[in-house]
């Protein structure tokens, strides 16, 4: 199995949560928080997406799916057309709130087919490049995409747990 291989089989898992997490809530239980400073099922999955779409459009040169495809409109949401939720306060994070389901797994599917096409073309020289000299070491191309990968793994989770919490509590 090659590199790239690895990462579209790890990137199907992060639909694979997406898609268990939203699919079947109601817009009250996507947008519910358990507590005043926790996030949202639509927060943590509009978020993680939000991190996907920026950086692995920025690695491979790409126009953001958010900024590019119109989903920006789509969610009419009170924040600069940049943001990706990063350092959120509570009180952005309750600014972030959707109308349904299918709107957030509709901005996914969208990013993760961009993703996917990238992922597609890669070699393993590729994988090699810096992206990001801003660190030290700088960022190689393979290293931002496992990083990203991990992130929206990590966010999934934290979505489903979110959302056992928000059925528990309405049960």
């Amino acid at each position: 199995m090659h590199a790239k291989d690895i990462l579209i089989e790890g990137y199907g898992r992060i639909r694979e949560e997406v898609h268990a997490v939203v699919d079947g809530l109601p817009a009250d239980w996507l947008n519910a928080r358990p507590a005043a400073d926790a996030n949202s099922v639509a927060w943590l999955v509009w978020h993680l997406t939000r991190v996907q779409d920026d950086h692995v459009a920025d690695a491979f040169g790409l126009d953001q799916v958010w900024l590019a495809r119109d989903w920006q409109k789509r969610f009419g949401l009170p924040l600069n057309r940049h943001d990706t939720g990063y350092g959120h306060s509570p009180a952005k994070v309750a600014e972030v709130r959707v109308d349904s389901g299918e709107l957030l797994t509709g901005y996914y599917d969208a990013v993760h087919e961009q993703t996917l096409t990238a992922l597609r073309q890669l070699t393993a020289k590729d994988l090699e490049s810096v992206v990001d000299e801003g660190w030290d070491p700088p960022v190689t191309l393979g290293v931002r995409l496992v990083s990203v990968l991990s992130d929206d793994l990590q966010h999934a989770g934290q979505a489903a747990y979110v959302r056992g919490l928000i059925q528990s509590a309405d049960s």
